[in-house]
């Protein structure tokens, strides 16, 4: 896998993740309100709120524990698929999941734009699991916070990074599709990174940047870039175009 099919996923992840405020504001300001600051800002980043150049080094810190676990989803992904090579009809197998994680990103983009709320069915289904785990998760995160240090920072973005989420779903489907655990990793590398100027940003800016990054036409723009990507998926797919310059536009990875 080379990095022009890595940088689709990329630009995924940074269109994407304008929907990280909304689906994480809520969840956040609740652990905010155990922090030591005495005015916590309600933040995507679970950390103690302090001036910039003192938070920096805990915002990435929760990024790359983030990203982290990302990683380790992508490579069970990619590996469970990449096991699974000796069985017959893979080429079908491939095919389905290859016309499912390009609907995936349809109905993401759709999402962003607020058109249809499909997706959050999804995310209700995870959120069940989540619950389930939380007793046996609440303590440690109980044990890391206020997140005033970066390894602990880095423990809480790894323990967040599980939260569900139907746009890290829609990408894991492209990582099962990269076929080896080495290139799932990637696949969720290359998100993660997408997302991690947008999430770093509002780490730092809090409310302010919240607040913009909400407006209609912010989360209009996003969806129809990430639509844009799922319909030229499809059009691959369905045989309607097919030159090379495709493999760098299309979200799927090729073997």
């Amino acid at each position: 896998m080379n990095l022009l099919q890595l940088l689709p996923v990329m630009v995924v992840g940074l269109a994407g993740s304008v929907h990280c405020i909304g689906m994480c504001g809520g969840i956040v300001g609740a652990l905010s309100v155990g922090t030591a600051a005495p005015a916590p800002i309600r933040s995507v980043i679970p950390i103690a709120a302090a001036a910039v150049p003192t938070a920096l080094p805990r915002v990435l810190s929760y990024n790359a524990g983030r990203i982290a676990s990302y990683m380790v989803a992508g490579a069970l992904a990619g590996g469970l698929a990449g096991g699974a090579q000796s069985l017959s009809a893979l080429a079908g197998v491939q095919l389905l999941f290859y016309w499912m994680a390009n609907l995936m990103l349809v109905a993401l983009g759709l999402y962003l734009m607020n058109a249809w709320r499909g997706l959050a069915l999804l995310e209700q289904g995870g959120r069940v699991l989540w619950q389930r785990a939380q007793p046996a998760i609440a303590p440690m995160m109980k044990t890391l916070m206020p997140a005033q240090r970066p390894h602990q920072a880095f423990a809480l973005g790894a323990l967040w990074g599980w939260l569900p989420c139907g746009m890290v779903y829609s990408v894991l489907l492209t990582a099962m599709l990269s076929g080896s655990a080495g290139d799932g990793a990637a696949v969720m590398l290359a998100f993660g990174l997408g997302t991690l100027p947008m999430l770093t940003a509002l780490g730092l800016a809090g409310a302010r940047l919240q607040r913009a990054l909400q407006q209609r036409r912010v989360r209009i723009a996003c969806g129809l870039l990430v639509l844009a990507f799922g319909v030229l998926g499809l059009a691959r797919a369905a045989g309607g175009i097919a030159p090379d310059w495709m493999d760098t536009l299309c979200l799927t990875p090729h073997q």
